[in-house]
């Protein structure tokens, strides 16, 4: 997202919370957010962070601060006065919650962000406007980051301006149409963008599907193609697969051309980005789940919970080159660019960049 935040006048963030985060590598500078767009180190862009998020005031705070002394121009950052505030007592019912459930445990990160969003649908929330009247010193320190959003995202529209809309966390997580109950508390498909920033759905333009070469996830839930051996355990350590806000390690597994084809569909994407391409560099082999079954009747997505459930994967070539210099797909070893074209002809939409290292320009087009 920090690549074509570049192209974009106003990079707007349109939910979750502090409970996910990204990191940033431009150069020797390595930045890890959880609220702020990732298009903090774009000079020119506009950061919002809209409605539909929850955002715990402390951690907006610090993050104002470690921008600051990285020399950012904080006063691009703008939030919309119809954000709810995350409080310390959302994270003490979180954690609660999470301790209660025992061996049904979620794996919520106990920063209160389920909380924040019941009382949200409670309509006993506290309002990001709200918030900023008090004498407390985060709330002092946010209110001039505070504006009427909706007018602030019209004005943008309205003047030409190129709006970047950017989830947090993925498609399976979503709490409509992911892993259900092991999901987030808010809308992270692309629809979301709509109602978490006050805009039409005219207004959409493309929708870019972000995806690893491989899979991930952090905390409880299905995950069909999750690797337990040490094949797992190198997609981790190479992939340095530690939550960015938690520090848990990631769960691995290989790519799930099922689980893929959903969220291309349910986000209606129009073009991919692949992530983590390197990381698979050096395996001699790699699995592709191709199917998933259910006593030889074919499933899909939504049974993906299902203990009877049964993948089908293909065994492809892997490569040994490095590619981290690759700047062109075509560019790659034979085996990369046939792994890249599986994963296109998965999503059913072109792949218009592979990340292949951590920095910025570590690309290949």
């Amino acid at each position: 997202m920090d690549l074509f935040a570049q192209e974009y006048d106003v990079i707007a963030r349109f939910g979750g919370g502090d409970n996910a985060g990204h990191s940033i590598v431009v150069g020797a500078t390595e930045l890890a957010l959880r609220i702020v767009p990732s298009g903090a180190l774009v000079p020119h862009a506009q950061l919002f962070v809209g409605s539909g998020t929850v955002v715990n005031p402390v951690t907006l705070v610090q993050e104002l601060d470690r921008l600051t002394d990285l020399g950012v121009d904080v006063s691009r950052v703008k939030i919309s006065d119809r954000a709810h505030v995350v409080l310390e007592r959302h994270a003490l019912a979180d954690r609660a919650a999470e301790e209660a459930r025992g061996a049904n445990a979620i794996g919520t990160t106990g920063r209160g962000i389920g909380p924040a969003y019941v009382d949200k649908v409670a309509r006993t929330g506290t309002l990001m406007r709200d918030f900023v009247t008090g004498s407390e010193a985060p709330a002092r320190r946010l209110a001039p980051h505070v504006v009427d959003g909706v007018a602030y995202m019209r004005e943008c529209l309205d003047s030409g301006k190129r709006v970047l809309a950017e989830g947090a966390q993925g498609t399976l997580l979503d709490v409509s149409y992911g892993t259900y109950p092991y999901v987030t508390s808010s809308h992270t498909v692309a629809g979301a963008a709509c109602v978490g920033l006050g805009i039409g759905p005219t207004s959409i333009g493309r929708v870019i599907g972000v995806a690893k070469a491989y899979c991930t996830r952090v905390g409880a839930g299905p995950f069909p193609t999750e690797l337990h051996d040490e094949r797992g355990e190198r997609l981790r350590r190479q992939g340095g697969e530690f939550g960015t806000v938690t520090g848990r390690p990631r769960r691995c597994g290989w790519f799930d051309a099922v689980a893929g084809a959903y969220a291309a569909g349910v986000n209606g994407l129009t073009e991919a980005v692949i992530t983590k391409l390197d990381v698979l560099s050096g395996f001699e082999r790699l699995s592709f789940a191709t199917r998933y079954s259910i006593d030889g009747a074919s499933a899909g997505f939504g049974d993906a919970s299902d203990q009877r459930l049964s993948v089908e994967y293909d065994d492809v070539p892997g490569w040994s080159e490095s590619i981290e210099e690759c700047r062109s797909i075509s560019d790659m070893p034979h085996a990369a660019r046939a792994y890249v074209d599986r994963i296109q002809r998965a999503l059913d939409v072109p792949v218009a960049l592979v990340s292949v290292g951590r920095e910025r320009s570590q690309l290949a087009r």
